[in-house]
């Protein structure tokens, strides 16, 4: 790098002021990736917690929808869930994270209270409206799950973005930056004292 730059006074002026907003630059992805570190490391933890507690409710729902096949029947368990025509609705929508746009998942009619089953009283039973409440639970944990996952991709891959970026600065950048400085420099230096010998032998003749 150091011999495709000039080394002029004018140009080590503009190499240092580089090197000044290079530095910069380097100091602030530091923070950012250090703080998406961090946020990642705590939402990680979340998502754990939100994992088991998943697994656990698809355990729930699998076991008391099996009790209520079991105990009513195929038949009219298939005939609550037919008649439940209400669907759920899922909605995604962007926010930011320090500069990293995440998905904001949100829902509609993930979960119904019994008086919103279009099964009635003499309908149900207390096998088939447990196993309905238990797989609501299951519809809205996916959806916090889901969401927690994907912005962790996210963060996670924003994190090695930075992480390239601050060790491209650091590594090769600024070193190459450092190093012209340090040629334009000796030759300045170089080049006065040449001068300087110049003017004396040229003083003495």
């Amino acid at each position: 790098m150091a011999l495709d730059i000039k080394p002029t006074r004018s140009e080590l002026i503009n190499l240092k002021r580089r090197i000044k907003q290079t530095k910069n630059g380097y100091k602030l992805l530091k923070m950012k990736r250090d703080g998406l570190f961090h946020e990642f490391r705590s939402r990680l933890s979340e998502m754990i917690a939100a994992k088991k507690d998943l697994t656990a409710s698809f355990r729930l729902a699998k076991s008391r929808i099996d009790l209520a096949n079991a105990i009513e029947g195929g038949m009219k368990v298939r005939s609550a869930a037919i008649a439940n025509s209400a669907s759920p609705q899922v909605e995604v929508e962007r926010r930011n994270i320090m500069g990293v746009v995440v998905p904001s998942v949100s829902g509609t009619n993930l979960k119904q209270a019994f008086s919103e089953r279009a099964i009635g009283f003499t309908g149900s039973s207390p096998y088939i409206d447990e196993a309905g409440d238990s797989f609501g639970d299951l519809i809205e944990k996916i959806v916090t799950a889901a969401e927690m996952e994907a912005t962790l991709k996210r963060l996670l891959s924003e994190i090695e973005a930075t992480k390239r970026r601050v060790n491209a600065l650091e590594f090769k950048v600024i070193p190459e930056l450092e190093e012209a400085r340090v040629f334009i420099q000796l030759r300045l230096e170089e080049m006065e004292r040449e001068e300087t010998f110049r003017l004396k032998r040229f003083k003495n003749k």
